[in-house]
This record gives structure tokens, sequence and C-alpha cells, in this order.
């Protein structure tokens, strides 16, 4: 299940109390590029929130991904984050949640839980917006699993605000084996950078690239790149 954390929403928190919703389509075509990680192309929505206060922000997604038979919903994932405002300080504590659910082959399964606590920093440079945090990772493997996450995230508008380039790179270590039977670690890569063209305020037609290493099991230490075309409405 990909992970988002696009940024540009997320990056609102420079401007003070503005909140802001969307949902995204996307058509992905991994199964014509890597038929061993996808048994077809599939469509995956997004719901994405964010809600800035007096106290810091809050930001969640959840993700559908329509790869069952006759297009129903095989996974479902979603991700909860705030971030802490102290007086004046520009790095903000952080802390996450992250699961869900899918169903491959005719059985179910669970996204293991992830409990995320770190530090998180905002910046900006010119229009373009940025941020980033590190973290300590409890993920809740058959064998719990104590790791570290680093997160960059970009929201970049271009063209008079015609263009949008978002997304996010997020590196993480985790068990090798989920079970415990064999130790050791690997280190995961996980990027999904966007193109946006904005139609108007509402409407946004674009792209997502996935680009991943060790993110899928049974296929580790092989990277694959997986597109989608896109469309955006903002709420």
């Amino acid at each position: 299940m990909k992970q988002r954390k696009l940024l540009l929403i997320i990056l609102l928190a420079a401007c003070q109390f503005v909140a802001a919703q969307n949902l995204q389509l996307h058509y992905d075509f991994r199964h014509a590029l890597h038929s061993k990680v996808a048994p077809e192309n599939y469509i995956t929505s997004t719901f994405e929130m964010f809600k800035p206060d007096k106290w810091g922000s809050t930001f969640m997604f959840v993700d559908m991904d329509y790869n069952q038979s006759k297009g129903n919903i095989g996974t479902a994932y979603w991700e909860i984050a705030r971030d802490f405002k102290i007086g004046k300080c520009p790095i903000m504590p952080h802390i996450e949640y992250n699961g869900g659910v899918g169903n491959a082959e005719g059985f179910g399964f669970s996204i293991a839980n992830a409990y995320l606590v770190g530090a998180s920093y905002p910046f900006s440079c010119g229009n373009a917006n940025f941020s980033t945090y590190i973290a300590y990772k409890y993920n809740a493997f058959a064998k719990a699993s104590n790791d570290i996450q680093w997160t960059g995230t970009w929201g970049i508008p271009l063209l008079d605000n015609k263009l949008t380039l978002s997304g996010f790179i997020d590196v993480w270590t985790e068990n090798k084996d989920r079970s415990g039977v064999e130790s050791g670690k690997k280190v995961i890569l996980l990027t999904e950078p966007q193109i946006w063209y904005n139609v108007n305020s509402k409407l946004s037609v674009g792209s997502e690239i996935e680009i991943s290493n060790n993110f899928y099991t049974g296929y580790e230490n092989k990277a694959y790149v997986c597109p989608t075309i896109a469309a955006k409405w903002n709420f």
C-alpha cells in the first residue's frame, strides 16, 4: 500500500488557520510495468485532510486500492499525524499512526500498525514550501520492530500557480523478517513526486510516480517505478 504525505497540503501550516481537504483518483499502471507485484492495473482513491489550529496542525489521509474482482476495494490504508507548536520554536514535536487492512488471493490481512514519535521542521524558500521530520518508529509486526524514519516533503507552485510540484520521500528501517525467525534490518526507500496542472482552484490533473526500493515484501533489493495518471478535486 502506498503511503502519501502530500506536503502541498501539510505545508499550509505556514498559513495559520487554513484548512484543506481534497479527493484524488489515480489510475495505476504497475501491472503493465511490473506484473509480479500487481495482478492488474487499478484505481486508487485518496482523501486528504489538513487542519491547523493554535496548538499546531493535524494531517490525515485514507487510501483505497480498487484492485479486486470487478473493481472492488482490496486494500484500505490510513495515516494520521499531529505536529505541536511550542511558542515560536521552529521545531515541533511530531506523532503519527499508520495502519490498514487488505485482501489478497482470497484471504484477508492486516497492514501492521506503526507508531511514530519525533520532531518536524517546516521551512520555505521563496514560494516553495518544505518540511522534514525524523522519528522513532515502532512497527507492530509478529516480532516488534524498533526503527527510525526520515521524511522530507515539498510543495512548489510554478507559472503563477498553474503548475504544482509536490510529494514526499520516506527512508526507514524495519526487520528483514517480520515473523522474527531471521534477524537483521533492511532499509526501505519510498518517494512519490507529483506534478499537477491546476485547471482552476478546485480541479487539477496530473501524475504521480511511485519510486521504491525494498518496499514490496518478497521482492527485496529491487527498485520499482510505478506512474499514474490522476485527477484531484479540492473541497
